[in-house]
């Protein structure tokens, strides 16, 4: 909740709820001006920045000490400052403690498949890595219509959990003595129609692109790869027209699109409690880390 505003701020005053987030919309800037861009020049998430963009200075300080923000959030404190582009005001009769994991991991794997995938109503979708945000991606697949949405994960255990967010079949890669990729084209006569990555791992970059059906099939990446990396694929895999796609939260824009995904919420069309497994005061902060882990 907005406890006060600076000098020159308008699009937010006292009293509003808003969500943070990690990265902005600053409104001026080429990218926030087009339609097909969210990654706003100045306000893009930046991990070494640490401090104000105004004035290059922290907010916070112990002891005399400094204390950076953290991705321009820094929201596990009571009180914080930030700029005034990367929160999002928000419907206030939306309860804050659901709404608040709109601000990152969900928002990241539905929009994956809204916004970037678009499934056509009826069509097979895989979803790699069935995680919090891999969750959220198989749940954008189901919003969207898709009629197979088919979960792989190395981990068995994720499966039946799955099932709540629109998954309808499983494959565990460990499972089969062939790349994963041709388990899935046998499953769907050639391949699937949508894939999304929510990993960060390459062989499964590798596998969700190589396993969507030629002529329309498109794979979209949101997993953070090791910075050493490298994608390897046969070019004939693009000439025979199928698409790789990366996408940076989602194409979504914050401030302009955050408030619209509430709402989805708000209407019952997004069940945003199924996501939440545990809730813990801040004081037990770092249990909530080892209940992640």
């Amino acid at each position: 909740i907005i406890e006060s505003v600076g000098e020159g701020v308008t699009d937010v005053a006292p009293g509003d709820h808003v969500l943070p987030v990690f990265t902005g919309e600053c409104k001026e800037c080429a990218h926030c001006k087009s339609a097909e861009s969210n990654m706003c020049d100045l306000l893009r998430i930046n991990t070494d920045r640490g401090v104000m963009i105004a004035d290059g200075k922290s907010r916070f300080s112990i002891n005399g000490k400094p204390i950076y923000h953290f991705v321009g959030t820094s929201t596990f404190s009571e009180y914080t400052v930030m700029h005034v582009g990367c929160v999002a005001k928000i419907n206030p009769q939306a309860p804050l403690d659901k709404v608040c994991v709109l601000s990152c991991g969900i928002s990241t794997g539905l929009g994956a498949s809204i916004n970037v995938a678009k499934p056509p109503k009826g069509s097979t979708v895989a979803v790699f890595g069935l995680g919090a945000v891999g969750l959220a991606a198989a749940e954008g697949a189901r919003i969207a219509g898709a009629s197979r949405i088919i979960g792989v994960d190395l981990n068995p255990s994720r499966f039946e959990e799955a099932r709540k967010f629109g998954c309808t079949e499983f494959v565990n890669p460990k499972d089969h003595n062939k790349p994963v990729q041709e388990v899935l084209a046998e499953m769907t006569n050639g391949g699937v129609d949508r894939s999304v990555e929510c990993t960060g791992n390459i062989n499964a970059m590798i596998q969700a692109f190589e396993c969507v059906h030629d002529g329309w099939g498109v794979a979209v990446l949101v997993g953070v790869p090791h910075k050493d990396a490298e994608f390897k694929t046969h070019p004939m895999n693009f000439l025979n027209e199928r698409t790789l796609k990366g996408t940076f939260f989602s194409n979504y824009k914050p401030r302009t699109d955050l408030p619209n995904v509430v709402e989805l919420y708000m209407k019952k069309e997004l069940e945003v409690e199924k996501f939440i497994t545990h809730s813990v005061p801040f004081a037990e902060i770092n249990k909530a880390f080892d209940l992640m882990a």
